[in-house]
């Protein structure tokens, strides 16, 4: 029986002494006075430090950077209560790699006498630093994929240039930054014939600075300036490549005697980029974003997240600068090939609007006033299908017909079925809708023909109102040539109302429900001509319009009109 139970025990402590020896977990043994008794080779290479030169030593005297005094605590408690500590987390440095940081878990349980009295502590270290490296990058991987998704939903939620480049700041401040500046080149922004005019200006679109003690108060969207020769700002754009700012670069980049204040607080920031805006090869711009000396400075993954941040903000960026030219270049379009003021006509007062829908871009509606032989006054109004800049063109080239065959006194009816030909020439997918009205004031009659247009309205000077119902023609471009007359009287003091489908028409109410308001608004038709045109615009759109939409009003008077 002896002998089995000695046989027992030294294969026991065998078993100890090989795993003491060889584990590559670090182990030791330290008796109640905290010193090392036992070290095996493991942790002797994690500390950098020989076996023997840990024995009868504490650990604060051995591998004191490793927050040695908190794990002495712990070691302490483990004594104290006689239960074992697992799991403790401790980073720091040892003379094995003096250089890094590196992370351990640690665990420590009491080491006891047969009868439970405490002889001291077991400890075992694990290093888990690429481990917990592994799990950083990851989770720094999670919150970059989080932050371009944030990105990706919040910037660009409209082509508006100003509201892109608010959004632009919002996503950097403060989550990446402690500020953030987007600008753009003039030549970006202006009209191709003024763009030489403004090389080398950048204008700033949208700041957000929230530093309490930053002297920024006057950076304001709207702000110009010149970009600084042979400065790192000139590289960025003209390279077209993100780079750091540092403390050398601020004097070069504010060199205006007046900007001393901020020029000082610019060199107490803690770390400065300047990324550009690229987008489709070409530089439009740059952001520049700061972190104060407080935060942590731009470390590389930081740059990399920004700079891609900005990358994807620059293609929003564009796509709004381009849906602004665009907007502008139809507008230009629309208002050259449109009435600039209507002519004085014999026996009509006139007054008209053009409106461009505000969320869409410009479209084909139009008006116009032509003189005609033997005094009388030629009306028309029209809806090109579709927006923007073709619309706008095809619009132009029905204006010049109109005119065209207006003048040569073409009627009513093959006015329309020339234009017919006209639009189908243009392609199979081109349609549009017209009015064209004939006023005599010798007879004071009128002559109306429709091609698919909403039907004119009419009020006495009672001040009764009639939509007319005379035949309502096909679209002009669809080949029906199905257009008739309708003959109306209006003696002095009739108005004659022509409209397009966008004042009566939008999401929210049906074509009869708009006809049925623009009847009231009707009703007031004995005020001034302008000022009625302005009352029917406000009572059925009393919000940006979702069409383009033109109207024209005539008022028959006795004798000259207007």
């Amino acid at each position: 029986m002896e002998t089995s139970e000695v046989l027992r025990m030294r294969d026991s402590l065998a078993a100890l002494q090989s795993l003491f020896t060889q584990s590559p977990i670090g182990l030791a043994t330290l008796g109640p006075d905290l010193r090392f008794l036992r070290v095996n080779d493991a942790l002797a290479r994690m500390n950098g430090v020989p076996a023997a030169a840990h024995l009868g030593k504490r650990l604060t005297e051995v591998v004191p950077g490793v927050n040695a005094a908190a794990l002495e605590a712990t070691m302490r408690q483990v004594l104290d209560r006689g239960t074992a500590v697992i799991d403790v987390r401790r980073t720091g440095r040892t003379p094995a790699d003096p250089g890094r940081d590196h992370t351990w878990s640690c665990s420590y349980a009491p080491l006891l006498d047969g009868s439970g009295r405490p002889l001291g502590v077991i400890a075992s270290l694990i290093d888990i630093t690429d481990g917990q490296q592994a799990q950083g990058e990851a989770e720094r991987a999670r919150r970059r994929f989080a932050v371009l998704a944030e990105a990706g939903t919040r910037i660009g939620t409209t082509l508006d240039l100003s509201q892109t480049a608010r959004e632009i700041v919002q996503v950097l401040v403060p989550q990446l930054a402690d500020s953030a500046d987007v600008q753009l080149l003039e030549t970006v922004l202006a009209p191709d014939d003024a763009a030489a005019t403004h090389e080398g200006v950048l204008r700033r679109i949208a700041v957000e600075f929230p530093d309490p003690d930053a002297p920024t108060a006057r950076l304001a969207p709207g702000q110009t300036f010149q970009i600084p020769p042979d400065s790192v700002y000139e590289r960025v754009i003209a390279e077209g490549r993100a780079m750091n700012l540092y403390r050398s670069d601020v004097h070069a980049l504010l060199p205006d005697p007046r900007a001393a204040e901020l020029r000082d607080y610019l060199a107490t920031l803690g770390s400065a980029r300047l990324i550009p805006l690229l987008a489709r090869g070409t530089v439009l711009g740059a952001v520049t974003v700061t972190r104060t000396a407080g935060r942590e400075p731009f470390d590389e993954q930081d740059a990399v997240l920004i700079d891609e941040v900005v990358a994807r903000a620059a293609l929003n960026i564009d796509n709004a600068r381009m849906y602004t030219n665009q907007r502008r270049a139809a507008l230009t379009l629309q208002r050259s090939l449109s009435n600039s003021a209507l002519p004085r006509v014999s026996g009509l007062e006139l007054t008209g609007r053009y409106l461009p829908a505000s969320d869409h871009d410009v479209g084909g509606d139009w008006f116009d006033v032509i003189q005609l032989p033997g005094g009388r006054t030629g009306l028309v109004i029209g809806d090109v299908m579709g927006h923007g800049i073709h619309a706008a063109a095809v619009m132009g080239q029905l204006r010049t017909a109109v005119r065209t065959l207006a003048r040569q006194d073409v009627s009513p009816t093959r006015l329309l079925r020339s234009l017919d030909e006209a639009v189908a020439d243009l392609g199979e997918d081109e349609m549009a809708t017209c009015v064209y009205a004939v006023h005599d004031p010798a007879t004071g009659g009128c002559v109306i023909a429709r091609a698919g247009h909403p039907p004119p309205a009419v009020v006495t000077a009672a001040g009764e109102v009639t939509f007319l119902d005379g035949p309502p023609g096909t679209p002009l471009g669809t080949g029906g040539q199905e257009f008739r007359t309708e003959e109306v009287a209006l003696p002095p003091g009739s108005l004659l109302v022509l409209y397009t489908d966008g004042l009566i028409e939008s999401r929210d109410r049906d074509l009869d429900q708009g006809m049925a308001e623009l009847g009231r608004a009707l009703r007031e038709a004995g005020q001034p001509l302008d000022a009625l045109c302005d009352d029917i615009l406000a009572r059925l759109l009393p919000e940006a319009p979702q069409d383009d939409v033109a109207v024209l009003l005539a008022r028959t008077v006795a004798g000259g009109g207007h």
